[in-house]
């Protein structure tokens, strides 16, 4: 383990997540805590713990399996739009299923993407962080084998950002039914709804998984 950390730098919290996750990963040798580790002791005011959550990492296994279960394993450039701190990437590219040439983590918020590469570090150069705004990318140009958006919540008008994307285009999409959540600016009641507002040409998995405080919608198509 390369993590270290200043005497008496953060509170007490943090210092036992740092011991915790470093024991963990000295004990089953995964990239994934290991990088965890390495967040927490580089971006201690990361909200690492919110990204990695149970309800976070049951919802992004869950859209692994099914990614599996329609695509395959085999990718060469997959973007994850609102990548945030690169928990999806860094799920992936620990996924033995997969076998993935690169994955590009987008985020319109500066502050993400030095965590994001701390996260996927031992990626190296087959992932990249990027701060861009989802609706200037030209998708055209950079052409990725997918693309995926589990925060459709989030826009405003789910298809129009969709009409960017050039036909043939395979993605990954999820939103939910969390309603009350002020930050979610356009949540589906259904996954009926959630179909019908993606328009997608082609559906290959349409599910939802119920959590405690709502259900979580994914669709996998093609645009």
């Amino acid at each position: 383990m390369d993590v270290t950390q200043p005497r008496n730098a953060g509170m007490d919290g943090h210092e036992q997540a740092l011991d915790l996750t470093r024991g963990i990963a000295a004990y089953v040798n995964h990239p994934l805590v290991a990088g965890l580790a390495r967040v927490i002791a580089k971006h201690p005011q990361a909200d690492i713990a919110n990204a990695f959550n149970h309800k976070q990492v049951a919802c992004k296994m869950w859209a692994l399996d099914k990614l599996f279960e329609s695509d395959g394993g085999r990718f060469g450039r997959i973007w994850v739009l609102g990548g945030w701190y690169g928990v999806l990437p860094a799920m992936l590219f620990n996924d033995a299923r997969f076998d993935i040439a690169a994955i590009d983590s987008i985020d319109i918020d500066p502050e993400v993407g030095p965590v994001a590469r701390t996260l996927n570090r031992e990626a190296g150069d087959r992932f990249r962080a990027l701060t861009e705004d989802m609706y200037a990318l030209d998708y055209a140009a950079g052409r990725p084998d997918l693309v995926v958006n589990t925060s459709c919540e989030h826009i405003a008008d789910l298809g129009a950002w969709l009409a960017l994307l050039p036909r043939g285009t395979n993605v990954l999409l999820q939103s939910n039914d969390y309603f009350s959540e002020p930050t979610h600016i356009n949540c589906v009641a259904s996954l009926a709804a959630f179909e019908a507002m993606a328009a997608l040409r082609e559906i290959r998995f349409s599910g939802e998984l119920p959590t405690k405080k709502y259900t979580r919608f994914m669709l996998i198509g093609t645009v």
